[in-house]
């Protein structure tokens, strides 16, 4: 398994002004979507899960205590570990958001509860010859998931976390807008020389190959806010009724500060602290990266994949708190606007 670092694919600019078609026009103005997409400049293979910077997976019996397993991650610097039961057989996962909602916003006791009461049982793996595509695809489908664990020949080699596959979704995003580049620049030059208009693509470039966070936020409308004197315990219980992995703190409309579920595991329940007693500013991210609902999901890729962090507030147009993305909603769109995209053109649109 190789431990070279990937780096990141490189940033374009693209909002670079086209240049006019200069080639004579055809007497034949059909275009074919489908023919120019296999004529796009090459993107680099895919990878395997087994070439990705893997971790080697954090594994503790079923019968640990919540307290005990979160000093563990904490000591490793990782936010999910595996169970296994009495035969040394894989029996679940547990994750920092397993012990924000399910044990702080449950107000259960840390060092009382069992890592067995909070699992998720018999997780999904993924094999080290699988693409990193795939894996990414099966994180952020159905349940959507940050982690999955890594089996090589039936044994468990790796833990794989999102992050590791955020290089992939940027490239398969990258893919889609130097192909509708290329797209647009060719089906301008039929419109202009056919001396038709079907506005056809400034729809395609804003909405396929250049989508907005604004495509998102409609779809994630809970934003959980509290205030920065509020106890840990009630952020918890926040994040818990709203099925989220992170709250902010605001003041008039400008955010103060966050705190995500992995701030509760390694700040709060791995130093012993009680989520009762310790108010959020002491444990949260002051004067988070915000971005608006106008940046692209390619931009808030890179600047997450380049920050190293998991969760992005939206700001609308007049700077309130629109949603609070984390990496695993930002990623599902971009693969399936993606797949979308390329499924479309596969299909042989013309003008």
């Amino acid at each position: 398994m190789s431990n070279q670092p990937v780096p990141p694919p490189p940033r374009r600019d693209y909002q670079k002004r086209r240049q006019p078609a200069t080639a004579a026009p055809k007497k034949s103005y059909s275009f074919d979507y489908a023919k120019l997409l296999s004529h796009s400049s090459s993107i680099p293979v895919d990878r395997t899960v087994k070439k990705l910077r893997l971790s080697k997976a954090l594994t503790i019996p079923e019968g640990t205590t919540v307290s005990e397993a979160c000093r563990r991650m904490a000591a490793r610097r990782v936010n999910a570990v595996l169970l296994t039961d009495s035969n040394a057989l894989l029996s679940g996962i547990v994750t920092d958001k397993d012990v924000a909602t399910r044990v702080i916003g449950e107000g259960l006791k840390p060092e009382e509860t069992l890592v067995s009461k909070i699992m998720t049982p018999s997780p999904l793996f993924v094999s080290s010859d699988s693409l990193a595509i795939e894996a990414l695809q099966k994180m952020v489908q159905g349940s959507k998931f940050r982690h999955l664990p890594v089996v090589e020949n039936g044994e468990v080699i790796a833990m794989l976390d999102i992050t590791r596959c955020l290089y992939d979704a940027i490239s398969r995003m990258e893919k889609v807008v130097e192909q509708g580049n290329a797209i647009s620049t060719t089906a301008e030059g039929v419109e202009r020389h056919s001396g038709r208009s079907h506005g056809f693509m400034e729809t395609l470039r804003e909405r396929m190959f250049k989508p907005s966070l604004s495509n998102i936020v409609a779809e994630a409308s809970n934003v959980a806010i509290v205030s920065s004197s509020d106890p840990v315990s009630i952020a918890a219980k926040m994040m818990r009724d709203l099925q989220v992995n992170s709250v902010v703190t605001v003041t008039g409309n400008k955010i103060q500060g966050i705190l995500t579920s992995k701030d509760i595991l390694l700040q709060v329940v791995a130093q012993n602290r009680s989520a009762e007693l310790t108010p959020v500013e002491k444990v949260m991210s002051p004067n988070p990266e915000c971005v608006t609902v106008e940046t692209t999901i390619l931009d808030a890729l890179h600047l997450m994949n380049d920050g190293k962090f998991l969760h992005l507030p939206v700001l609308d147009k007049d700077g309130s708190v629109a949603a609070c993305l984390d990496v695993l909603q930002i990623t599902h769109a971009a693969i399936s606007m993606s797949i979308n995209v390329f499924d479309g053109v596969r299909n042989g649109e013309t003008l």
